[in-house]
């Protein structure tokens, strides 16, 4: 019984033989291409709101209620659409005392509320502006600024086509040095990378009005790996 086993065994593998053989990748030289688009943002997106602190969990909410209100009403009356700011946190969170004995439960000494707003600007010269606004109205918390650009996808299109002609670049060069002459490519795999955040910081109550803002430019990246067939050189 044992030997009969083993003969199936072998035999299996002979018959999967071809099977494998088949399906063996040619020859190829494999490479990644890289390529960099520069263009200035044409939108940003602003994080900011109010933190208000209380003795009591409902002291502090009304008096951070009633602080977004005018923050609100700020970005409203700058002619900001409401459809470019929306709510993008609400936190009430208690706040203790730094216990002066080792093992002393800390005392809850008073509350912490606090309403974070996501603020769209379609125009990049008003990002300042609004920031003013802000602070104007009474937000203490200025969490950071992106800067972007609403049309990467087109512009990553052309990053495309000169990361496959670097990628082309580089397999020539390895072809050429290993006496073997290039194929077509037999497979491609893009990576991608989001835009960094052109500045981030938090912003003090009694910061001073008019804040520098400075855009700069966005790069996008595409890096691509792409498989060559090759063959003997001709």
């Amino acid at each position: 019984m044992k030997h009969s086993f083993r003969l199936a065994a072998i035999a299996a593998m002979l018959l999967a033989a071809p099977a494998l053989a088949q399906t063996a990748l040619p020859p190829a030289i494999s490479v990644t291409g890289e390529a960099n688009v520069s263009v200035a943002p044409d939108l940003a997106q602003i994080d900011g709101g109010v933190s208000t602190d209380a003795k009591t969990a409902r002291e502090a909410s009304d008096a951070n209620n009633a602080a977004m209100g005018k923050v609100l009403l700020a970005l409203k009356g700058a002619g900001i659409a409401e459809t470019d700011y929306q709510t993008s946190r609400l936190s009430l969170q208690p706040q203790y005392a730094t216990p002066s004995k080792t093992n002393e439960r800390p005392a809850v000494v008073g509350y912490r509320a606090s309403n974070r707003v996501t603020i769209k600007v379609r125009d990049v010269t008003k990002v300042a502006n609004t920031i003013d606004v802000l602070i104007g109205a009474g937000a203490n918390d200025i969490g950071g600024i992106n800067f972007m650009v609403s049309q990467a996808s087109k512009l990553l299109d052309e990053a495309r086509e000169q990361a496959i002609a670097d990628a082309r670049r580089k397999a020539q060069i390895y072809a050429k040095a290993a006496g073997v002459t290039l194929g077509e490519p037999i497979a491609i795999a893009e990576e991608g990378g989001a835009p960094v955040p052109m500045f981030r910081g938090k912003v003090a109550g009694g910061m001073a009005a008019s804040a520098p803002v400075a855009q700069g430019e966005e790069t996008l990246s595409v890096t691509v790996g792409v498989s060559w067939a090759i063959k003997p050189a001709q």
